[in-house]
């Protein structure tokens, strides 16, 4: 999409792909964060929590913008960038524990889309996290992008 376009996207919801969130993928974050609380790793005894099994990191969740939104078709963006930086986030919540071999997936609205300097825009989406056969999401979040052209 052009710069104009994408200004003209504000307003936009856009879904991504369903992808799924397997006990290999929750374990390899737990390596990597050293993040390694039973509910996340150990399936007997989380099997005996209220949540009945093994359930993602909301960190896990939160470092999956970036993929769920390279799934996403329609996604808003500009398509002669140079590159995309995450900026950061606003009001991020963790609503739903996402369950072990479930699959997710992001509606991205997109907020804003600006100018902050020449050459460099910013853009601001709100995006929710959908747990499959769930109706309450599992995360809900504003996440910022720089974008370079």
């Amino acid at each position: 999409m052009t710069l104009d376009e994408v200004e003209g996207a504000v307003g936009r919801t856009s879904v991504s792909a369903w992808i799924d969130v397997t006990q290999a993928m929750i374990d390899a974050f737990a390596d990597a964060t050293g993040d390694r609380q039973f509910i996340h790793i150990d399936p007997v005894r989380a099997a005996a929590t209220p949540f009945g099994t093994t359930i993602a990191h909301g960190f896990l969740t939160l470092s999956l913008l970036p993929r769920l939104m390279a799934e996403t078709p329609d996604l808003p963006t500009v398509s002669d960038a140079t590159m995309h930086v995450n900026y950061g986030g606003n009001r991020v919540r963790f609503l739903a524990p996402i369950p072990s071999g479930a699959r997710i997936r992001a509606h991205s609205r997109l907020l804003s889309f600006e100018q902050k300097r020449p050459g460099q825009y910013q853009s601001t989406a709100e995006v929710t996290i959908e747990i499959e056969g769930q109706e309450k999401p599992a995360m809900l979040a504003e996440w910022i992008t720089r974008i370079f052209v």
